[in-house]
């Protein structure tokens, strides 16, 4: 095999691994957009039935947070509140 064979065998190679990590990533792409589609649906339809999308979002938020974290926040949310007299 000579160099010139060798090099163009691995620039196909190379070629090849390269489209595949690129069609991967462009799926992937397609998935996304068809999951953020179907959240896009699903908050429509809440909001059809009168729930409060905003509120049903930070519902979401903090469910995806640790427990202690959030336990953290809100007592330091409360005393902050009670230092300027909003509780």
């Amino acid at each position: 095999m000579s160099d010139t064979s060798a090099a163009d065998a691995n620039y196909s190679v190379t070629a090849d691994e390269l489209r595949q990590f690129v069609e991967r990533y462009e799926r992937l792409e397609a998935e996304k957009k068809d999951i953020a589609d179907a959240q896009k649906e699903v908050m429509a339809e809440a909001k059809g039935r009168g729930y409060d999308t905003k509120v049903l979002r930070k519902i979401i938020a903090l469910r995806k947070r640790d427990k202690d974290d959030l336990a953290e926040e809100e007592a330091v949310l409360e005393m902050y509140m009670a230092a300027l007299g909003m509780a």
